[in-house]
């Protein structure tokens, strides 16, 4: 059966869920804060999550958007937050569903399992490897030749998505949407500078680059 991971900090509502789910044959794992619910779904087998807003460490809808940088496993939200706002707010960030507590168990079990039987998950693993180049995605971390490099948050994000889609083209306008927002578009010397940057901590520039490689006009590609 699959195995269903519960980010949740108030014990008697864990406890509900594990003994519901372990009933229904389910795998569980628990976890009380947000950073470690994210290291285990980022290295252990992860069918599900679910998942509250309100945690010790972090918000949920910032767990829910660190997932989504390289996983569309399903995540259910557990809240409190019944306001219309919060709703949205989960969704948009990439929640599968929303269920306010209190919550019927024959519901939420309704609702896993619609959701396990369409769920169509990404292969994308957390961690990525390109010519002596590692990523990890869930961490935040990028070695090169297992030296560490201290990228800012803006240099993180370029990496990550070219990384997605190794040896394709991904355009200006792609990456200046989804770095700066879609106001920023025509600012290609945001992204240059951006480029140039990175391209510093990898020991490269645009001449003869082992990794980034400049497409003219149209946008960058990291090399394979």
């Amino acid at each position: 059966m699959a195995s269903i991971l519960i980010i949740e900090d108030e014990p008697q509502i864990k406890k509900f869920l594990r003994i519901s789910l372990e009933a229904q044959q389910y795998t569980v794992l628990e976890s009380r804060l947000g950073s470690e619910g994210l290291s285990m779904t980022a290295h252990q087998q992860v069918d599900l999550v679910i998942l509250d807003l309100g945690l010790p460490d972090m918000d949920g809808i910032d767990v829910i958007k660190a997932i989504r940088e390289w996983s569309q496993i399903p995540i259910i939200v557990l809240s409190v937050r019944a306001m219309e706002s919060e709703k949205v707010r989960a969704l948009d960030a990439g929640a599968n569903d929303y269920v306010t507590k209190p919550f019927g168990i024959s519901e939420l079990m309704a609702r896993i399992r619609v959701i396990l039987r369409s769920s169509d998950q990404d292969p994308v693993a957390p961690t990525r490897e390109i010519n002596g180049l590692f990523i990890d995605l869930a961490a935040h971390e990028v070695f090169l030749n297992k030296q560490p490099l201290h990228l800012s948050r803006k240099e993180f994000e370029l990496l990550r998505l070219l990384s997605a889609k190794p040896g394709q083209i991904i355009t200006h306008h792609f990456l200046l949407n989804a770095i700066w927002g879609e106001q920023f578009i025509t600012e290609t010397h945001y992204l240059r500078v951006l480029v140039r940057q990175l391209r510093q901590k990898l020991g490269e520039t645009g001449i003869e680059p082992k990794f980034i490689e400049t497409v003219q006009s149209i946008g960058y590609r990291l090399k394979t």
